[in-house]
């Protein structure tokens, strides 16, 4: 932005004796008067671009405390509880049914590990010296597709071996075992447990590490040895007999994971119960963030009175005070807020026991009605809170206008500052321009003035010979 020049010519008005300099001064200060409302319009906009950024920024913390309510699943959380936790635990998702079951676990799953001959040392080769063709590892689980591996001389050693195989990702592992000195043994285990993790081992091209490695599940022979046997885990819920690949029990009953870790003596009870804690503590979280958002309205929307003698606004009303996008985002909040839905009783949000402060518009909550309710019609909580989930609902329609208010394309926020720039722009523009003509002004001033110096300097100069000569010509006379 171009500044108006100030500096005037300290020799001014010498030559003439007049006040040329401070006339300047003056001239100047009026014409700069001519930027203040300019100024002050910069000044008002740039102040709303920065209250948007703070509403905008209150505002996206509601719309983050609204859309935590924004899912069915807030409204269905279940906890779930073993009798016996050494037996197995249990954690529950959305959905779960209430009730209590009993759980007898009689099995657990296991992966199957495989052990072969000893082998003097982990690096000598044990394969043949010379083979025809490719040498290759073909590991197959249950009923799925083999992982071949191609093998070197040197991959037929232990080490080598136990290294082909954990690069080969088939759902198996090697490990060496050292049993005694000079007697080490290969050890495959399954990575999942289950009979369908069950293990296949054959080698091609190479009978002799064949014998020493090869393995057919299904008629439990070959070079290895099984040393832990594949099996399911079975169990029985409310006494319906049960068998899955894991301990881990994911739809029995549905909804609930059961984590198996022994089996059971007796009888143990699985416990569900609707938990209602999480659904209250997000509506008293979206409570706390609504009355944060009061706050920043009243602070950007302040009004002070001014003096009746003054037409002078308080600087310390808000930025946004009167400002359209403001008053429709608050308008449609509060009528949101205030909106019913739902006929069973529980329609508006002062049926969960939160009402409004008529004095500050901040929402007060009742925790103990509003746990209360929550116990006791949840599913007329989740419906008057959401609705179809797509326009009616308390929830869902707030959770809409923040989607709309918020937007960084065509939101009301985005909006307002796309006008403000736009302005700010126009008055940076003008801003010059005035300051353009300014300096022009006061250009011509000091060359008027100092032309006009000059002559005056001049005209005293010859006044000054004149009255020298006249004055001359008076003691002639007088001689």
């Amino acid at each position: 932005m171009a500044t108006v020049s100030t500096g005037t010519v300290s020799s001014l008005g010498i030559g003439s004796g007049l006040q040329l300099s401070d006339l300047l001064d003056s001239l100047t200060t009026a014409e700069k008067a001519r930027l203040t409302p300019i100024s002050t319009a910069q000044t008002s906009y740039s102040a709303k671009l920065t209250a948007y950024g703070t509403l905008q920024s209150s505002l996206q913390s509601f719309a983050d405390a609204t859309a935590a309510l924004n899912s069915a699943d807030v409204y269905a959380t279940t906890t779930a509880t073993s009798s016996n936790t050494s037996a197995f635990t249990a954690t529950t998702a959305a959905g779960a049914a209430a009730g209590k079951y009993t759980v007898n676990v009689t099995q657990l799953a296991q992966a199957q590990v495989l052990v072969s001959g000893t082998a003097t040392n982990t690096s000598t080769a044990l394969g043949a010296t010379s083979t025809s063709g490719t040498r290759t590892l073909s590991i197959t689980q249950g009923d799925g597709k083999p992982v071949t591996i191609s093998l070197t001389d040197a991959q037929t050693s232990l080490a080598g071996l136990r290294d082909a195989i954990n690069g080969a990702d088939a759902g198996v592992t090697a490990s060496i075992l050292k049993v005694s000195d000079g007697s080490y043994q290969l050890i495959v285990s399954a990575d999942d447990t289950g009979t369908d993790s069950q293990m296949t081992l054959s080698v091609t091209g190479d009978d002799t590490l064949n014998a020493f490695i090869g393995y057919d599940s299904a008629t439990n022979t070959g070079g290895m040895t099984q040393n832990v046997e594949a099996k399911n885990a079975q169990l029985s819920v409310n006494g319906i007999s049960l068998e899955r690949q894991s301990n881990e029990v994911t739809d029995a009953p549905e909804g609930i994971t059961l984590n198996l870790l022994a089996t059971t003596d007796s009888a143990a009870t699985l416990t569900v119960k609707k938990d209602t804690s999480d659904a209250s503590t997000k509506i008293q979280a979206f409570v706390t963030a609504y009355n944060a958002l009061q706050t920043t309205f009243s602070n950007l929307t302040k009004y002070t009175a001014v003096d009746s003698n003054t037409d002078a606004q308080d600087t310390s009303n808000g930025a946004l005070l009167g400002d359209s996008a403001m008053r429709t985002i608050q308008t449609q909040l509060k009528s949101a807020i205030s909106s019913a839905f739902n006929s069973n009783g529980i329609s508006t949000l002062s049926s969960l026991g939160i009402t409004t402060d008529p004095d500050t518009g901040n929402l007060e909550v009742d925790t103990t009605k509003l746990d209360d309710v929550l116990a006791n019609s949840t599913s007329d909580v989740k419906t008057m809170l959401l609705g179809d989930g797509s326009t009616t609902g308390v929830i869902t329609k707030l959770n809409n206008l923040n989607v709309s208010f918020l937007d960084t394309d065509t939101g009301t926020i985005a909006n307002a500052k796309t006008s403000v720039n736009t302005t700010l722009k126009s008055l940076t523009e003008q801003y010059n321009k005035v300051n353009d003509s300014i300096n022009t002004t006061i250009a011509r001033y000091k060359t008027q003035f100092t032309a006009l110096d000059v002559s005056i300097q001049k005209l005293n100069s010859t006044a000054d010979y004149l009255t020298q000569q006249f004055e001359a010509m008076s003691s002639s006379s007088s001689s």
